[in-house]
C-alpha cells in the first residue's frame, strides 16, 4: 500500500449504486395481492388507489423504463378490477383509472429527471477527481532510498483534495525535495492557492540548487499570483500558507528543512520521537515581507532507517467530541511501528477512533523512510512513555542530541 485515501459517500454517490433488480418483485407482488384482496372485497371497498404504490415504489429501486412498465401493469390491473367489480364504465372506476395512469406517469418523469442527474453529476465528480489527482499527484511508494505513505483526509464530501497540500519531486543532485504545507481554509474554496504552491514547487524543486533559493521562489510565486486564485469574495480576510520544505539527500546523514509557520515534524529513531523544532522560523507564505537573504534552513540528521513523519494541523487539531485535540506525539509513540505504511494505518485509524466520525479540517500525513540502497530494513519502534513536551525516549536514557 504506497499510501492511504479516505472519502466520505454522498447520497448522490449512493444513488449511482446499481439497484438490485431482484427487488422489484416486492411492487410486482403488491400489485398482485391489491388486485386479489380488492376483487374478494364489497363492492363498497376500493382498493384500487394502493396499486400507485408500485410505481412509486419501483422509481426507489431501478430507472425510469422499469417504473414504467410497472406502471402499465399497476394501470391495468385497475382496469381488471373495473371490469370484474361493478363495471368499467362507473364514474368511480374511470376516475382511479385516470388518476392512476397521471401518478403513474408523474412517477417515470421524476425517476427520468433523477437519473439524469445523477449521469451528469457522475460526469461532472469524474472530471473534477481527475483535476484534483492532476494537482495532487500520489507520490510514488519508492524514490531513491526513501519510502512513502501518504493520507489525505478531505473536510468535505465529494472532492479528494482540500488546503492541504504536499509533493516529493526527485532532482538531478540525488537528492529529493519534499514539501507539505496548509492553505488558510480548507475544503474546495481552497484548491485555487494550493495549486499555486504545489505548481511553483514542481517546477523549482528541480531549477533551484539551493533549499533557501526553492522557498523564496514559493514566496515569490505565492506574493505575486495568490490574489488571482484566493476566494476573496466569500472569505476577504488575510491569505497565507504554513509549508515545510525539506531537501533529503540520497548520500550521508544529513538533511535540511525550511519551516514557514508550518507545525514542526516529528523524527522517529531507536525507540524515541523527536520533534523537530526549526531554529530558523520563517512566517507562513504569502505575508511577503522577508527577503530571500533570510531564509536559512535547519540542518538535522536522518539516518538509514529513521522516520520521518510531516503532518498538517488539521490532524493535531483534530477534536474528539468531548474538545480534546488528537495527541499525535504520545499516539506514535505508543504504536508498533515496522514501516511507513504500517505507522499510517495505525494513525488513520487511532484519529478516526478519536474524532468519532470525520476530522472538520482538512488533514494530510505525509511519511517518509530512509532505507539502506541495496538492503531496507524495518525499524522496531516500541511503546515509550512521555518524557516532557518534545521529546519521548526510554526511561533513563539520555535524551537524544539537538539537531
Amino acid at each position: 500500500m504506497g499510501y492511504v485515501e479516505v472519502r466520505r459517500v454522498s447520497v448522490d454517490r449512493l444513488v449511482e449504486q446499481p439497484s438490485g433488480r431482484g427487488l422489484v418483485a416486492i411492487p410486482l407482488a403488491l400489485i398482485v395481492v391489491i388486485t386479489v384482496v380488492d376483487l374478494h372485497s364489497p363492492t363498497s371497498v376500493h382498493l384500487g388507489p394502493l396499486l400507485v404504490i408500485a410505481p412509486a415504489l419501483t422509481a426507489s429501486l431501478a430507472g425510469p423504463r422499469l417504473t414504467a412498465v410497472v406502471g402499465v401493469l399497476a394501470v391495468a390491473a385497475q382496469v381488471f378490477i373495473a371490469v370484474f367489480h361493478g363495471g368499467l364504465t362507473t364514474a368511480n372506476h374511470v376516475a382511479q383509472i385516470i388518476a392512476l395512469t397521471v401518478l403513474s406517469a408523474l412517477v417515470v418523469f421524476v425517476c427520468h429527471v433523477r437519473e439524469r442527474r445523477a449521469r451528469e453529476l457522475s460526469r461532472a465528480r469524474s472530471v473534477a477527481e481527475t483535476a484534483q489527482r492532476v494537482l495532487l499527484r500520489p507520490p510514488p511508494r519508492r524514490i531513491g532510498p526513501l519510502r512513502v505513505a501518504w493520507l489525505y483526509l478531505a473536510a468535505e464530501d465529494e472532492t479528494q483534495i482540500g488546503g492541504d497540500l504536499f509533493a516529493v519531486a526527485r532532482v538531478a543532485q540525488s537528492s529529493t525535495r519534499v514539501i507539505i504545507g496548509d492553505v488558510r481554509g480548507k475544503g474546495l474554496a481552497s484548491i485555487g492557492e494550493a495549486s499555486v504552491v504545489l505548481g511553483s514547487f514542481r517546477e523549482g524543486a528541480h531549477r533551484y540548487a539551493t533549499l533557501p533559493e526553492l522557498t523564496a521562489a514559493l514566496e515569490v510565486s505565492v506574493c505575486r499570483d495568490l490574489e488571482d486564485v484566493a476566494d476573496t469574495e466569500h472569505d476577504p480576510g488575510e491569505h497565507f500558507i504554513t509549508a515545510l520544505v525539506l531537501d533529503i539527500p540520497d548520500e550521508g546523514p544529513d538533511a535540511w528543512m525550511i519551516t514557514c509557520g508550518h507545525p514542526p515534524p516529528l523524527l522517529l529513531r531507536n525507540r524515541e520521537v523527536t520533534v523537530l523544532h526549526p531554529r530558523h522560523p520563517l512566517p507562513p507564505l504569502g505575508m511577503c515581507e522577508l527577503p530571500a537573504a533570510s531564509h536559512r534552513p535547519d540542518q538535522f540528521t536522518f539516518e538509514t532507517g529513521d522516520i520521518l513523519l510531516l503532518y498538517t494541523d488539521g490532524v493535531i487539531e483534530a477534536r474528539s467530541p468531548s474538545g480534546v485535540f488528537y495527541p499525535l506525539l504520545e499516539r506514535v509513540a505508543s504504536f508498533p511501528v515496522s514501516s511507513p505504511d504500517a505507522l499510517m494505518r495505525h494513525i488513520h485509524d487511532d484519529l478516526l477512533a478519536h474524532v468519532g466520525d470525520h476530522p472538520g479540517d482538512d488533514a494530510a500525513l505525509l511519511i517518509i523512510e530512509r532505507t539502506a540502497s541495496h538492503h531496507p530494513h524495518r525499524p522496531h519502534f516500541a511503546t515509550r512513555s512521555v518524557d516532557g513536551h518534545h521529546r519521548l525516549h526510554p526511561a533513563g536514557s539520555p535524551p537524544p542530541a539537538e539537531r
